[in-house]
């Protein structure tokens, strides 16, 4: 059974409009995910503790088909940010080459210690939403109930940035 997820992907590391490009056609390569729509890329200020100063963030979204399962699709994902080079650090926030992230997978809502899906505070971070209100802005938030068209209006409203 095919399922469709949408990914997230971000790098303030690098060259990183390359880093995410590279990163759609490693996932490309993967014989259990097939690509569909790729969203625009957005440059974005790092969320950060204690307004750490960090690079900009390029950000975008990719919409796919996949027959494996969450936990299957996060392993893969997490390899792929490894051979690309992303170390991981105990601080949360902290800069990376590369950053892949399961935001929707089908109309799953889905909670483990690994894995959140929808992808928490999703809601509130026009840098998530904007790539996947190009890709797909009728998308429903499983929990929320919301278009992620309506969800990018609220962050406008609420931040004054333009969706």
């Amino acid at each position: 059974m095919l399922h469709v997820a949408y990914i997230g992907i971000g790098s303030n590391l690098g060259d990183k409009k390359e880093n995410c490009e590279k990163a759609v056609s490693e996932l490309k390569k993967q014989t259990n995910v097939c690509i569909g729509v790729v969203s625009n890329w957005y440059q974005s200020k790092a969320l950060t503790i204690e307004n750490e100063q960090q690079p900009d963030y390029i950000n975008g979204a990719v919409k796919v088909q996949t027959d494996l399962l969450p936990l299957e699709l996060l392993t893969i994902l997490k390899k792929l940010e490894l051979q690309m080079g992303r170390v991981k650090s105990s601080k949360r926030w902290s800069p990376r080459i590369i950053d892949l992230d399961i935001l929707f997978y089908d109309a799953l809502v889905y909670k483990s210690n690994m894995l959140t899906i929808p992808h928490p505070e999703i809601e509130k971070r026009l840098f998530v939403i904007k790539p996947l209100c190009d890709i797909e802005p009728t998308l429903i938030h499983p929990v929320l109930k919301k278009s992620v068209k309506e969800l990018c209006l609220a962050i406008e409203i609420s931040s004054g940035a333009i969706c």
